[in-house]
């Protein structure tokens, strides 16, 4: 017998029938004799009617209030889905991230798992119950409900995984496991058997929508079995370990961000330390940055530039403006218009020349280049926003199709 952890993400539960289908595939496992925790989001467009409702009331709530708004979509699938497999005949409970014993600091909307107490769980699969519990939420000292923020169901899956020593943790959504590119963009995208958790975190980390980094990073850091599949189809899906001894692709996938903006720092002062108190003082805000570029000096000036993510952009620019004595720039300048394409292998490292066949298919699409950024297993670019599909068909194109 074995101990699965199944996720079911927004679009698996998102009406009547997608419930059913998936208390189903719960109840299957069930009864192949598998003791089953399963995660579960918020169904469909759940999580955006509630941030519309609240700035209908109010346009700058608490954090605390908005967590506590947030979770109520992952406890109304939870006991939609718990009704479900009553209804099948099989029994079944479900908890709420605290009844589960999870809990976390207290940075609101974007809380991190410090614990799990599984005892209430155990208790429960002696029981042999099917345990339900909702995803993205926990509690902090305070016993207020938190949320983890973007990918926190994800995240959540994998925690209780590595918590309850589970044999598996299986994350079911509308694709059937992890492809060389968006099969939505490339048609002929292939998928992958399996990938190595390094390659995944950094597909995760670049706008690969599939897994959350954050669940890839808990993954890796306890050996949990991953294996992305489609909730819709019965058919195996992309297992994520650590691959080895394996003859390792050139590339493995080709993705796009374009949840990323640009901003410059325009003639800032030639002077040691300036680059210091700039990040530092973005670290500070909880701004993260990604891709960094710095010109030569020149007149005792330099500039600037860097990526961020698109919703942190406000944020940045009015950090860095009520600090430019301190960062001292003659201007700020920002690009929303922008996306982040990469490529992704750990056959990279012996492989050179990997970075110039990008940028040759770049430049046969007549795409231009804003900032590149480059490590072992992967090369990113930033460009026109505009062109992002097009570059990466044409990426996978020469990776995937000239071999």
């Amino acid at each position: 017998m074995s101990l699965i952890v199944k996720k079911f993400g927004g679009s698996s539960v998102a009406n009547a029938e997608k419930v059913m289908n998936v208390a189903t595939i719960i109840t299957d496992e069930y009864k192949a004799g598998n003791s089953v925790v399963v995660v579960v989001s918020a169904q469909g467009d759940t999580t955006d009617d509630f941030l519309e409702k609240a700035a209908e009331i109010n346009k700058k709530p608490s954090k605390r209030e908005m967590d506590v708004l947030l979770s109520a979509g992952e406890q109304i699938s939870m006991s939609l889905l718990a009704m479900a497999i009553e209804k099948i005949g099989c029994p079944v409970i479900s908890l709420t991230g605290w009844q589960a014993g999870v809990t976390t600091n207290s940075v609101y909307g974007m809380a991190r798992i410090k614990t799990i107490n599984t005892e209430r769980i155990k208790k429960e699969l002696d029981s042999n119950r099917i345990v339900i519990v909702a995803g993205f939420q926990g509690i902090n000292k305070y016993d207020d409900i938190t949320t983890l923020g973007r990918g926190g169901s994800d995240t959540s899956a994998v925690a209780l995984a590595a918590a309850l020593h589970a044999d598996k943790c299986e994350i079911y959504t509308d694709v059937d496991g992890v492809y060389t590119a968006d099969p939505r963009i490339v048609k002929d995208a292939q998928k992958l058997d399996d990938i190595s958790y390094d390659e995944m975190l950094e597909l995760a980390s670049l706008g690969a929508n599939v897994l959350h980094n954050r669940s890839v990073e808990l993954a890796l850091k306890y050996d949990v079995k991953l294996e992305v599949k489609s909730s819709f189809e019965r058919v195996p899906g992309t297992t994520v370990k650590e691959v080895k001894n394996v003859e390792k692709m050139l590339v493995r996938g080709v993705t796009r961000d374009n949840d990323v903006a640009t901003v410059s720092l325009v003639g800032v002062e030639n002077t040691p330390g300036k680059a210091f108190k700039v990040f530092s003082l973005l670290a500070k805000g909880n701004i993260n940055v990604d891709m960094i570029l710095q010109s030569i000096g020149r007149e005792n000036s330099k500039d600037i530039t860097f990526s961020v993510p698109l919703n942190q952009l406000e944020s940045a620019i009015e950090l860095l403006e009520e600090n430019l004595e301190l960062v001292g720039a003659q201007k700020i300048d920002s690009e929303k218009e922008v996306s982040k394409v990469s490529i992704v292998g750990a056959g990279m490292v012996s492989n050179p020349g990997v970075a110039a066949k990008m940028f040759e298919a770049l430049y046969n699409a007549q795409i231009n280049i804003m900032m590149i950024s480059t490590s072992e297993i992967k090369v990113s670019v930033i460009i026109d926003k505009a062109d992002a599909e097009k570059a990466v068909k044409a990426i996978h194109d020469k990776f995937f199709n000239h071999e």
